[in-house]
């Protein structure tokens, strides 16, 4: 037998307020998710290279979405990737790809320990257990686990 895996974990900031529709009587949330990676080049220099997510949230994760989450936020994602395509008006394919979500964690800003390192407090919307907030003091260690 075959097993596969679909699952995507993304954490990044908001580009924009979710668009929320309703869809046969469901919510539906829309919003693009930016993460970015910083890294040095061969000559030493600071790069970042920002990836662009498309993430969509049905149902209660919408209604979350829409009360807790505006431009700018930073959330952790957990979700799958899904392509999808449709002809347009003028009968051209459309393909876009975006993230399923199974679960979203916003993160809140809270006041520094004095320690000098970004602290977030994370409230979980999925019922699942609260991950510990990380007390690292760098940038790359505000991961939610």
């Amino acid at each position: 037998m075959a097993y596969s895996i679909n699952k995507v974990q993304l954490i990044g900031n908001l580009g924009k307020d979710p668009e929320i529709r309703h869809v046969n009587d469901q919510s539906v949330a829309q919003f693009p998710l930016a993460t970015t990676e910083v890294y040095k080049d061969r000559s030493g220099d600071r790069k970042e290279v920002t990836e662009w997510h498309n993430i969509v949230a049905w149902r209660w994760m919408a209604d979350v979405s829409e009360k807790q989450l505006k431009k700018g936020s930073k959330v952790f994602i957990e979700g799958k990737i899904r392509s999808r395509s449709w002809d347009d008006k003028d009968g051209n394919k459309r393909y876009i790809t975006e993230i399923l979500t199974d679960n979203i964690i916003p993160f809140e800003k809270r006041e520094s320990d004095g320690q000098g390192g970004n602290n977030y407090s994370s409230s979980v919307q999925s019922g699942s257990p609260t991950p510990e907030a990380s007390d690292a003091g760098s940038e790359e260690d505000d991961l939610p686990f």
